[in-house]
């Protein structure tokens, strides 16, 4: 089994949302990340605007699907790098490698110049937020648990538009109407789009989820050319029957 997938996954639990995907592109929202490891002392979770992808092989995809979702994208990897896809940096806790970036926070506070502070600041948390603990905490229905980042094999879009803030801070993450006003802003300014030629896998659960999908491509998306929709559908697949060969 090959480590890595040559494609990017986007699994999510829903087929409205699956649709909303294939019309529209990704939309980024604000996604708690657990920040403790990093040193924070005032806030334990932090919010950026991001979509999230993975690449693990499909042979290890079954424990990746029962927690995000049965619904899913696959997308190349070449369409990632167009669009800035990273993967993440994972760190094994606050030890001297994420001491260095801690140091160069520091540093790039006390530089006398405020228009270079103030980008020199930036850019370190853009890093930052392409960064995770290997072992950390998740929010599950309100409460944070454990999980076990490293095996997601997790790669990033999180947008830098000047309309949308680069991050929330906690309170303001659990205030419904802030949230709702910059999760509008991320879409209205930094959807992620696509090609039909770019898609590699469409998944849903089961055979009997297959006719839906197919209905959605050929009524909502015929602004697409109709032999670039005839390859679409033959990247349809229920997990159903995939996962019986694996």
């Amino acid at each position: 089994m090959l480590p890595r997938s040559s494609t990017l996954f986007h699994f999510t639990k829903s087929m409205d949302v699956l649709f909303s995907i294939l019309n529209y592109g990704f939309w980024p929202r604000y996604c708690f990340e657990d920040v403790q490891w990093q040193g924070f002392k005032d806030h334990d979770f932090i919010a950026y605007p991001m979509v999230c992808f993975c690449d693990i092989p499909l042979g290890r995809i079954a424990e990746h699907v029962d927690f995000y979702g049965s619904f899913g994208i696959g997308l190349t990897k070449e369409w990632g790098a167009r669009n800035n896809l990273n993967p993440v940096s994972y760190y094994t806790g606050n030890n001297q490698l994420h001491q260095a970036f801690q140091s160069l926070i520091t540093i790039a506070v006390d530089l006398p110049d405020e228009e270079k502070k103030s980008q020199a600041v930036k850019n370190l948390r853009y890093l930052l937020a392409y960064s995770k603990p290997t072992i950390g905490r998740i929010i599950v229905n309100g409460t944070p648990v454990p999980k076990e980042f490293y095996q997601e094999s997790e790669w990033r879009y999180i947008p830098q538009h000047e309309n949308v803030p680069e991050y929330l801070l906690f309170n303001n993450y659990g205030a419904t109407d802030v949230l709702d006003h910059h999760n509008a802003l991320a879409s209205q300014h930094a959807r992620l789009t696509f090609y039909p030629s770019d898609v590699r896998y469409l998944f849903v659960p089961t055979d009997a989820d297959i006719p839906p999908i197919m209905n959605y491509i050929t009524s909502e998306l015929d602004r697409h050319p109709s032999s670039d929709l005839k390859v679409l559908m033959s990247r349809v697949t229920s997990l159903e029957s995939v996962t019986r060969d694996l």
